[in-house]
């Protein structure tokens, strides 16, 4: 007798009284008076946030500066604004709440804030229709924008709206390679207007001009033959002209070579391009329309860091060069964030001490202040406000002894690559070497020059459960992991290695509602990040190319031979392993490959194999499986059947022996449902029990992000109790 799945009923209803976990896709109002995002309190779905953020004199002049994401530069505009209070002025989200009987927002919406607190939303309705509604904060009713149809679609904000004008371009590209242009109004009665349509494929976006009218787009051009070779696909800038439709090269600074715009102030004519005409891919800087040649100053070339321009500050006084505007860079390692000031007459780059976390990589700079997104795992998502002068005149504090693990807690056996002598932990990164400077930790107020609003507490009352980042041995080198569990985490009673999706993800030093309830159960969680994971560089995204659950599965074997033999010695149990998409994939070949050294294995939308995924996933998912190189055929010749090669969980689930917790949304559009089912169905013809052996659960209604979804914290605590246990709370 077989029993039936558990169904969990994504009958939860819509509250908005439970505060915002999680925030995803920031934008800001032209006039930086506003700012919208997507929110979820993890029990509701995603719905749209607008951030009363309050104006300044800078806003009212039109002088501040938009750059990151959809680059936007030289901005101003009327609206509704709030006199200048620097860091006195707080940051209030508002939510915008939906109709009863509505649907939540997907997180495939695209989200513009509009100067006055209304939130353009763009949404796919179909797979060649988009949907455009304007909502208004304290209102459930919406008000359509136009309906395009088209198979891709981004909206990009217009730099400074006039009353009763368009106020977002929309670039959409259909299945002819062939990209087009619609202005978007915002009144309720004007349909999107066509104004541009060219050949090829386009992204970025960079305004030339206060007007909106001049549109720099980076301008995909297809590999072509040359003589005896060919030269492949190539990058340049290109300039729309939004009042003619005609576009016309801007950025072109070698033959072979990629170049695009990143940032651009119209009022002086700064610029800054990203180009590997130097050789490798460098950041540079000139002047729009000037005589002298593009630089690219050595101190913009990072060997780790990732540096992206978030944000232009206005000009202090009128006239001010364009070399002596002052820039703000994020800097992306991999699981932290750093930002610097770069100006180009002072030809250096100067760390800003912001707190251990990750910034938002969109910014928005006037005399309130620089603004940008910030999460910490022990800091749900807001928005911080930024003093960047307080925060670098304040005396630094002296570093941290980087801490390292006692000689006695060593492993006893490190794998091919060897743990050594010590687990080392890192610097928090505001004491961190390169970019970073002494951060103001611990603070969350203005006095310091740093601020953190719309950040929510613990319903309790408590505090939410911090974590650092450790360097552990991989197979091959040392990996990076986000922990919890402070110092002791490796002799903690429950120890979790979580494996995260992907597989060109990574975890970050961010807030996780999923770890976090592991934590608050008292299991220590080891996040991480092995070959394949993003932030790393190059080569180390790239080495599962054709080789999934091949690199990344020796790292994670090589991590648990080292912890388990180390617990095993102290007397504790051996650690439990956590994924979700391709993480429940590596950990379920994880489990079946070192069944001794796994004690639990819960996954969250499972897949069976790459060519399993392939035959039965949808057009787009198909197409990043095989971008990823995820069709290579399962195992290998010199692997064997059964062994550690073999790449399809149907081939070596029969070796697995931990209790098995598997969750999937029966609406996943991404991981077909029928992945999981089929590998209940294969661990049942092997006689093994449900209920006793593994546990099934599907939760009906749910998509890809069932953790994001309705009833996400019934499922957060089924899995945190399940780890610590053995059984589903």
């Amino acid at each position: 007798m077989t029993a039936s799945p558990l169904t969990l009923v994504g009958a939860f209803p819509h509250t908005r009284a439970a505060p915002a976990l999680r925030r995803l896709g920031f934008t800001f109002s032209a006039n930086g008076a506003y700012a919208a995002c997507l929110a979820t309190s993890g029990d509701g779905g995603w719905y749209p946030e607008s951030w009363r953020l309050g104006g300044s004199e800078a806003a009212a002049r039109g002088g501040e500066q938009l750059v990151g994401g959809l680059i936007v530069g030289g901005l101003g505009g009327a609206g509704a604004l709030v006199p200048a209070g620097g860091m006195d002025v707080v940051a209030m989200p508002v939510p915008l709440p939906q109709a009863a009987g509505g649907l939540p927002e997907s997180l495939r919406s695209q989200l513009v804030s509009l100067s006055d607190g209304r939130v353009l939303i763009c949404r796919q309705a179909a797979a060649d229709r988009h949907e455009l509604v304007v909502r208004t904060p304290a209102s459930v009713r919406e008000s359509s924008a136009g309906t395009l149809r088209v198979p891709t679609l981004r909206l990009m904000a217009m730099p400074a709206p006039e009353p009763g004008g368009p106020v977002a371009v929309a670039l959409g590209m259909d299945g002819r390679q062939v990209s087009a242009v619609w202005l978007v109004s915002a009144d309720g009665a004007t349909q999107p207007q066509q104004v541009a349509e060219f050949a090829g494929v386009s992204g970025g976006g960079v305004w030339l001009d206060r007007g909106g009218r001049l549109l720099a787009l980076d301008h995909l051009l297809p590999a072509r033959t040359e003589g005896f070779g060919t030269s492949g696909p190539m990058v340049k800038t290109v300039v729309l002209d939004l009042a003619t439709g005609t576009v016309s090269p801007f950025l072109e600074l070698a033959p072979h070579s990629n170049d695009r715009l990143i940032a651009a102030d119209p009022g002086s004519g700064l610029i800054l391009v990203r180009s590997d005409a130097p050789g490798e891919d460098r950041i540079g800087w000139g002047v729009l329309g000037g005589a002298e040649p593009l630089r690219f100053p050595d101190c913009l070339h990072r060997t780790r860091e990732f540096l992206r321009p978030v944000a232009i500050e206005p000009a202090r006084e009128p006239g001010t060069a364009p070399a002596d505007l002052r820039v703000a860079l994020q800097g992306d390692w991999g699981a932290g964030s750093s930002l610097a000031l770069w100006q180009p007459s002072s030809g250096q780059l100067d760390p800003v001490p912001v707190p251990p976390g990750r910034l938002g990589g969109v910014g928005h700079w006037s005399a309130a202040g620089l603004r940008m997104p910030y999460s910490a795992p022990d800091h749900p998502a807001g928005v911080a406000t930024i003093d960047v002068d307080r925060l670098r005149e304040g005396p630094p504090e002296s570093p941290d002894p980087v801490p390292t693990m006692p000689l006695r807690l060593a492993p006893l056996q490190g794998g091919a690559a060897g743990m050594g002598s010590v687990i080392r932990i890192h610097p928090a990164p505001g004491n961190a070497q390169g970019l970073h400077g002494s951060a103001p930790r611990g603070s969350r107020g203005g006095s310091s020059g740093w601020r953190l609003d719309g950040s929510a507490p613990p319903s309790d009352g408590g505090r939410w459960h911090g974590a650092r980042t450790v360097e552990l041995p991989g197979a091959a080198g040392p990996m990076e992991a986000v922990v919890y569990g402070g110092d002791a985490w490796l002799t903690a009673q429950h120890l979790v290695v979580a494996l995260h999706g992907g597989p060109a993800d990574a975890w970050r030093l961010e807030f996780d509602p999923a770890l976090q309830r592991m934590a608050a159960e008292g299991l220590a969680v080891v996040a991480v990040n092995q070959r394949g994971s993003t932030g790393y560089g190059v080569e180390y995204a790239q080495a599962l190319q054709n080789a999934w659950g091949g690199p990344d599965l020796e790292d994670v074997l090589a991590l648990l031979e080292s912890v388990s033999s180390q617990r095993s010695a102290l007397g504790l149990e051996q650690p439990s392993l956590f994924g979700v998409s391709y993480g429940a994939f590596l950990a379920l070949l994880a489990a079946s490959s070192a069944p001794e050294q796994v004690a639990r294995c819960a996954v969250v939308a499972p897949f069976l194999s790459g060519p399993r995924l392939l035959a039965e996933a949808g057009p787009a998912v198909r197409a990043l499986t095989l971008r990823l190189g995820g069709a290579q055929p399962d195992g290998g010749a010199d692997q064997g059947p059964d062994g550690p090669g073999a790449r399809d969980v149907l081939r070596v689930c029969h070796r697995l022996t931990a209790p098995l917790l598997v969750v999937h949304g029966d609406q996943d559009a991404v991981v077909p449902v029928s992945q999981s089912r089929t590998l209940r169905q294969e661990l049942l013809r092997m006689g093994r029990s449900e209920g006793a052996d593994f546990r099934y659960v599907e939760a009906a209604g749910a998509g890809h992000e069932v953790l994001a979804e309705d009833g996400a914290p019934v499922l957060h605590e089924l899995l945190a109790g399940f780890l610590r246990t053995g059984r589903p709370a």
